[in-house]
């Protein structure tokens, strides 16, 4: 038994298809967890929850999301399951009944195969890594009431994070390095990601010089993403951040620099000023 739990609404989402994918590839029964109602719960909530849920079930597995919150509940639930965690996986097979998980080691440069000796297994899987399940197919959808936080961490309140689409979501990013500018550049990128109805990221290096806010990272301390197109301005193209895009379909490179290590990874390269082009395809798609 396999159990795949994100915190995307019942029925399940794009990213819990692809986690229902994953078990797919393993030909075993598989049921899906929303946690969407444990958004207002804390971590220690949500660990007991699904703990409960995995022995009673049986599962060898647990799939989570490798986001923020999975990577903050996996080595939480592995611990109490007496299990193993095994993070940003991009692959599995079965070899002589043994499970083995493929993730990306040395900041997305070479890929490492793990087998754990202790099972279940709870295990962090990035998106875009397997193919989604059909939406229609038949999926036991199993019920966990995850209760309120007990107090440990008060919420004082909330604000939104930036303007735009979530880059998870986002079939279009448009994202920004060093060489976009300052917060000028990153306004000129949520224009044009607006035009394309894409979402915006950022490097690292902008979001160090705070021209943008942190839940826009790409890369290896950041965000992982799998959009249809993805547009680098002003990005050398770190292994840092390449952690990040690898399951981009295509990538668009735009740097004033002909030997970034981004053109190697870019289906497309264009040698100019990162700022120029954005304000030219800003004016001919409003024109």
């Amino acid at each position: 038994m396999i159990v795949a739990a994100t915190w995307e609404a019942d029925p399940p989402g794009r990213h819990g298809l692809e986690l229902l994918g994953a078990a797919a590839t393993l030909g075993r029964e598989a049921a899906f967890v929303s946690l969407g109602s444990a958004s207002g719960s804390t971590p220690d909530a949500v660990v007991a929850a699904l703990a409960g849920l995995a022995r009673e079930r049986g599962a060898r597995v647990v799939l989570l999301p490798a986001d923020e919150q999975g990577g903050e509940v996996a080595p939480r639930l592995a611990e109490r399951l007496g299990g193993t965690a095994v993070t940003h996986v991009v692959g599995v097979t079965e070899s002589d009944g043994r499970l083995v998980w493929t993730r990306p080691v040395f900041g997305g440069k070479a890929l490492a195969s793990v087998v754990a000796t202790v099972e279940p297994v709870v295990a962090t899987v990035r998106r875009g890594a397997f193919e989604a399940a059909p939406a229609g197919d038949a999926v036991e959808v199993a019920a966990l009431t995850v209760p309120p936080g007990d107090g440990t961490v008060e919420l004082l309140g909330s604000e939104d994070a930036s303007s735009g689409a979530a880059l998870e979501e986002a079939a279009v990013i448009v994202s920004g390095g060093a060489g976009i500018g300052g917060h000028e550049g990153f306004a000129e990128l949520e224009a044009l990601a607006r035009l394309l109805g894409g979402a915006v990221g950022a490097s690292l290096a902008e979001v160090d010089n705070g021209w943008a806010p942190p839940e826009r990272q790409v890369g290896l301390t950041g965000k992982s993403v799998s959009p249809d197109v993805y547009f680098a301005f002003g990005i050398s193209g770190a292994s840092q951040h390449l952690a990040g895009i690898g399951g981009a379909k295509v990538v668009v490179a735009v740097n004033t620099d002909p030997d970034a290590p981004i053109f190697r990874t870019a289906r497309l390269g264009v040698v100019m000023d990162g700022r120029q082009l954005v304000s030219a395809l800003i004016a001919e798609l409003e024109r």
